[in-house]
């Protein structure tokens, strides 16, 4: 069974094969990137299907981020899987970009909690905490960055994305620092692929989770207002 995974949602284009059956990646390659992610998601994706030697009818299912992240990221990474998919005539199913981040620390140990964190700019981040067999302790959300590690310093939890050293920077004093603080800009695409292999179609929708309003706005108060 073979998983095809896709993740453009944050400073990363990133593909990977992989064979759930032996739980190994077969083919993959991420080049790291702020913007671009439309013009390189396809030649990425043809370069790791070949090397993979498979075509797109050989999948079993096909696996992409949903967010949080880049808006525009975000729509590249969907809408390509949707189509790859219905080429393939194979399921799509969403992965969420703070679960694959926390993902790889949670399989080392998941007694320990987790605290994904993305740098949503501005002051804040986008935010989960992971618990004992990756149980949702606090659920997806965008927050100041002092109001995240308030929320987050219940005790020794391990610190991992693009926002993990800003909430470290702003720790409550007297309160148990974190363990560790794993700075990534982006998921493993392996653990985005593992996540959608056991993912629920039914549940795991390839449906965007912004966690917040577009930072454009409709210029209603222009000299011609939109309609």
């Amino acid at each position: 069974m073979y998983v095809l995974a896709i993740d453009t949602a944050l400073a990363a284009c990133s593909v990977a094969v992989l064979d759930a059956e032996a739980d190994a990646i077969i083919a993959g390659d991420s080049l790291l990137m702020e913007r671009g992610h439309a013009e390189a998601l396809v030649p990425i994706v043809e370069q790791v299907m070949r090397e993979a030697g498979l075509e797109f009818q050989d999948l079993w299912r096909v696996a992409a981020t949903v967010g949080p992240g880049s808006f525009t990221g975000l729509r590249v990474g969907l809408s390509a899987a949707r189509g790859f998919a219905l080429v393939a005539q194979k399921p799509v199913v969403g992965v969420t970009t703070l679960s694959a981040l926390a993902a790889p620390f949670l399989a080392m140990d998941d007694t320990l909690p987790v605290v994904a964190a993305i740098d949503a700019r501005h002051g804040h981040v986008f935010l989960q905490m992971f618990g004992a067999g990756g149980r949702t302790l606090i659920a997806p959300r965008i927050a100041a960055v002092r109001d995240a590690a308030r929320a987050a310093a219940i005790g020794a939890v391990r610190l991992v994305g693009s926002g993990a050293q800003l909430v470290a920077d702003v720790w409550p004093p007297g309160e148990r620092p974190p363990m560790a603080v794993e700075v990534m800009v982006a998921p493993d695409v392996a653990w985005v692929a593992r996540l959608g292999a056991v993912a629920d179609p039914a549940r795991a929708e390839p449906r965007p989770l912004y966690l917040r309003p577009p930072d454009a706005k409709p210029q209603n108060a222009a000299r011609i207002a939109r309609r």
